[in-house]
């Protein structure tokens, strides 16, 4: 079963809020394994709930990746 550190991810996957730590840990640790990709569709939805929750470089990264800022 996989796990994020103490979390089943199979049981995040089945909650809007368990996604969405899912992601935003993928975005501040990077993704565990190469076959592991972010999805820019959900990162761009998701976006303001997720910026106030990342680390400062990662979110400048994806805000000038992403919107050129």
């Amino acid at each position: 079963m996989p796990l994020i550190w103490d979390y089943d991810i199979n049981e995040l996957k089945k909650t809007k809020s368990g996604r969405l730590l899912i992601l935003e840990r993928l975005i501040n640790y990077g993704p565990t394994n190469k076959r592991e990709k972010i999805s820019l569709s959900e990162v761009k939805k998701n976006w303001e709930r997720l910026k106030g929750n990342l680390f400062p470089l990662p979110k400048r990264l994806m805000e000038l990746l992403i919107w050129g800022k």
